[in-house]
């Protein structure tokens, strides 16, 4: 999906439920006919009914393009930071098996709910909160965007977070959530902001996030690996912020909120002088260019979701719930 194209005005009446259910929301012009301004008024992403038929197309699409290795057959349902691992993830696979992945096991999701905001502007997205038949009692959680009234929804984030740990969303009286914005001051940390904080903190720590998984232990187990006989490695983070990398948020009942981000990541083998980098494994080869000589620069993209409490609120370090992190390229010297 092009993302720089801007948002559509609907020039008759949208059949759709979601549309029905917002008639406050439509001006008369002088002709009679009904225009919604969905740039400017304040509406649902989308209908329950239109989000779970959005999932089970994502779902749909994205068994296909794993059985078969195929990225063409779920590119039209993902886009961001997903769709960035997936295409490189199925380029690989294809690279390896291309009569497909023997190993195939369908992704099957149930428990499912959806937190869907509303909000002016696009784009409009929603979250699905999900049990599936991977990951253990991981709960997934899906962030599904559309840019405009006729374009489809995508998956943009896809995260795992540990069960007990999604928290509870505001809502209003109708059940619609609060989407919090990027520049909100009204939080520890800026939803705008935490893909810079993040990049930075992983380079010279800080106390912008709390001790974890995806930070404090990540951070020393990088440390521990950037020196080993023969063999250094050097990390490069940066933010990805733009476009349909783009964070999200929606509010939790307790004031603060949680974000979805994305982040862009590099890491540098580098082989002493009568050694040579280590066998990277087939599927890194399958996303590498050049010839692996005494370097192997690999280039990946995470996503992670976390909790940033509200300022002024007890601890005002942001906590990362989940990430998922996926090689997207590799280049050998």
């Amino acid at each position: 999906m092009s993302r720089d194209r801007g948002p559509r005005r609907l020039r008759r009446l949208d059949r759709s439920a979601l549309i029905a259910a917002s008639v406050t929301a439509l001006s008369m012009t002088a002709s009679g006919c009904v225009v919604v301004h969905g740039e400017r008024e304040v509406l649902p992403a989308t209908t329950k009914a239109e989000a779970a038929k959005a999932l089970q197309q994502f779902t749909n699409a994205y068994n296909a393009a794993d059985k078969a290795y195929d990225s063409s057959l779920d590119a039209s349902h993902v886009t961001g930071a997903l769709g960035a691992i997936d295409a490189a993830r199925l380029k690989a696979g294809k690279a390896n098996s291309p009569s497909g992945n023997a190993s195939h096991t369908p992704l099957k999701l149930s428990d499912v709910t959806y937190t869907i905001p509303q909000k002016a502007g696009w784009p409009r997205w929603f979250v699905a909160d999900a049990a599936g038949n991977k990951g253990g009692s991981a709960r997934w959680l899906f962030v599904f965007t559309r840019d405009g009234m006729n374009e489809p929804f995508q998956v943009s984030y896809l995260t795992l977070v540990a069960e007990g740990k999604v928290p509870q969303f505001k809502k209003d009286a109708d059940g619609w959530a609060e989407a919090v914005p990027a520049n909100s001051t009204d939080l520890a940390t800026a939803p705008g902001d935490l893909s810079k904080d993040y990049t930075d903190y992983l380079k010279s720590g800080g106390d912008v996030f709390a001790d974890g998984s995806h930070t404090s232990v990540w951070r020393a187990d990088r440390a521990k690996g950037a020196i080993r006989p023969g063999l250094a490695t050097q990390y490069i983070d940066e933010p990805l912020a733009n476009d349909a990398y783009a964070p999200l948020a929606l509010r939790t009942q307790d004031g603060g909120a949680l974000v979805f981000f994305a982040t862009h990541h590099y890491v540098k083998e580098t082989a002493h002088s009568g050694t040579s980098v280590p066998n990277p494994g087939d599927a890194v080869l399958a996303l590498t260019t050049g010839e692996i000589k005494q370097s192997l620069m690999m280039e990946f993209v995470s996503n992670e979701v976390a909790l940033d409490p509200p300022k002024g609120a007890g601890d005002q370090q942001v906590d990362v719930l989940g990430r998922i992190q996926g090689l997207t390229s590799a280049k050998g010297s």
